[in-house]
């Protein structure tokens, strides 16, 4: 068994890069290609490395290489040391220019919409020294995202289930059916999304946590939604049911932000799903720089300004 320092010395940041590389494409071969390096020095780094760790991290076969259980192990953590010394040069050369912090952020299409312009300006006024790199993912990516490491802060629907990570409160919506002025629902006030099963639908991306709830609503009804198109965001939704396509589920702030004009209205859903809890991930919150921390802390504030 290898010393803990021992074990830093003999593992090289290049080896890891190659092993993550490897992985990726897998084939020593493209790893090779990709990366300017002869297969033959992969190939010896990556034995090496196995060495070192005592144990097969690869098995190779005529088509490429498959990772054993202590492979996928490594892969998590090599991708978690390569996004940190990423994070480390990009926030070091941020100093170098004048920006004190550097926070990068993955949230879903509805918390983008709805909320995170008014969030983030407010918070870039307080902290104009902080640069914030906001992705836009859907929710289940989300949760993948800060698993991974490759982001700091996600921002996704909390009904996706948040295991391994910590989560924190930050804004509810509701979700609405969007219909067009003078179809059949238009005028009998909030219902049940089993009364839209009857028409046609323009749905969202088939990972979304939206596609995701109204699919089961429809499977307890007994039945499917009748989807003729989907879209991938909410403004081309509107557009499609504007123009006769369908009706579609939308967040309903989303929906008074993106509507213009009268051809469109919003009918609430009755279902207990579709009230939701927006909410703030992270893999540990205690542990984020400085400038993360002072987000975290903006942005779950903001669950408590929407209760008052």
């Amino acid at each position: 068994m290898l010393s803990e320092r021992n074990f830093a010395r003999q593992i090289d940041l290049t080896s890891l890069q190659l092993f993550v590389a490897v992985c990726e494409l897998g084939s020593i071969g493209r790893a090779a290609e990709r990366e300017f390096i002869a297969a033959s020095a992969i190939s010896k780094r990556l034995s090496d490395l196995e060495s070192a760790l005592g144990t097969t991290l690869l098995h190779r076969h005529a088509r490429g290489v498959r990772l054993t259980p202590a492979g996928e192990g490594l892969l998590h953590h090599a991708r978690t040391v390569l996004f940190g010394l990423e994070k480390m040069q990009i926030e070091l050369a941020e100093y170098a220019d004048g920006v004190r912090g550097h926070v990068r952020v993955h949230a879903s299409i509805s918390a983008i919409v709805q909320f995170l312009p008014e969030d983030l300006g407010a918070f870039a006024r307080q902290h104009p020294q902080i640069k914030i790199d906001l992705e836009e993912h859907l929710s289940p990516e989300v949760l993948r995202a800060v698993k991974e490491g490759a982001t700091d802060l996600g921002l996704c629907n909390g009904a996706m289930g948040t295991v391994g990570l910590q989560s924190l409160p930050y804004r509810r919506d509701s979700l609405a059916l969007v219909v067009p002025r003078g179809h059949p629902l238009a005028s009998g006030g909030p219902a049940p999304f089993e009364a839209t099963l009857p028409f046609d639908h323009v749905g969202l991306h088939a990972n979304s946590s939206i596609h995701l709830a109204t699919h089961q609503a429809a499977t307890q009804a007994g039945t499917t939604v009748r989807v003729r198109i989907r879209v991938t965001g909410l403004d081309a939704m509107c557009r499609m049911i504007a123009n006769g396509l369908g009706v579609g589920v939308m967040p309903e702030r989303a929906f008074q932000l993106l509507s213009t004009g009268d051809a469109l209205q919003a009918v609430p859903l009755t279902d207990p799903w579709a009230q939701r809890q927006l909410v703030l991930v992270a893999r540990d919150f205690s542990s984020l720089p400085a400038s993360a921390r002072l987000l975290v802390d903006h942005l779950s504030a903001a669950d408590v300004r929407q209760a008052a």
